[in-house]
């Protein structure tokens, strides 16, 4: 058998796992709830073991939910850190992994493999640099390609966590996230949905005030991220843009709140669906991100 690549999307509801060589060469995949620590990633070693064992898996690269220690100098390198997430703060994740698979494995943050996926094999974003993925479902997570390489730094990119205007007259949810209430994150989330409203988000009706509030927050924090890192493109992912119309509200309050600043044609109603746009790799941006990041490890 030739060679092949491993990708784990390790997220905070489920894992999906691929052994394959790109979007059109996906030979096996998995998708499991994200349960314990030690059953997970059970689970993960079970799926890529044939692979092992007949000496086809080259490499495997993970894309982790957050935060994580990115420093290949910090002892914790590898390890899930401060995640509220019960059972998994403070585990090395990478080191199970490792430790159990004996191939090479990249690690990154799952947002940060996304946006290399869909860079990596999406031409029309080869050369598009800075390159921002926005992540929207059970947390918001942002990955971003700067200078053809992904940015890591005291950690790596939190902007899930920046704060934007909260009118509490207007809304006065006081958020979710356990660190900082109403965050963007704490704001804008599935789980923060389910709670201001009293249901799950994909069961409000498209007509609902909460997809206009929705809308705005995500815009500024989109906002921020654009006067922040100026990128070439943002994909917005995630659960929550599978709402049908969600991008295209977000786009408008995008236009209407940057009022003109960024001269640019980009950012004008007629061309900011080519700016800010769906991930081309649906919803597996991440993994086949995970796996691109993988295939760098096996280079001369």
């Amino acid at each position: 058998m030739g060679k092949v690549y491993g990708g784990i999307e390790a997220g905070g509801t489920k894992f999906v796992c691929m052994v394959g060589n790109g979007p059109d060469e996906i030979l096996a995949e998995v998708r499991f709830p994200t349960t314990s620590f030690e059953n997970t990633v059970q689970q993960t070693v079970e799926f890529f073991t044939p692979h092992v064992r007949n000496g086809s898996l080259a490499a495997v690269g993970i894309g982790s939910f957050g935060p994580i220690d990115l420093d290949p100098h910090s002892p914790t390198y590898g390890y899930i850190t401060t995640t509220p997430k019960p059972g998994w703060a403070q585990v090395d994740f990478y080191g199970e992994i490792s430790r159990a698979l004996r191939v090479p494995v990249a690690f990154d943050t799952d947002v940060n493999a996304a946006a290399y996926g869909e860079q990596y094999w999406v031409p029309e974003n080869h050369h598009l640099d800075p390159f921002l993925y926005m992540t929207v479902g059970t947390g918001i997570g942002v990955g971003a390609m700067v200078n053809n390489r992904l940015l890591h730094g005291l950690i790596h990119p939190e902007a899930g966590h920046t704060f934007i205007p909260h009118n509490r007259e207007e809304d006065p949810f006081e958020g979710v996230c356990p660190y900082h209430g109403d965050c963007l994150e704490g704001l804008c989330t599935g789980p923060s949905m389910a709670k201001r409203w009293g249901v799950k988000a994909e069961s409000l009706p498209a007509d609902h005030p909460a997809w206009q509030l929705e809308a705005k927050y995500l815009a500024w924090g989109v906002c921020n991220l654009i006067y922040t890192f100026s990128p070439q493109r943002v994909v917005l992912g995630g659960g929550v843009f599978g709402h049908p119309g969600l991008i295209d509200m977000v786009r408008q309050q995008i236009v209407k709140i940057s009022n003109g600043y960024v001269h640019s044609p980009k950012m004008t109603l007629e061309e900011i669906d080519q700016y800010v746009v769906p991930p081309r790799l649906g919803n597996q941006s991440g993994v086949l991100g995970a796996i691109a990041l993988a295939m760098t490890l096996d280079k001369p």
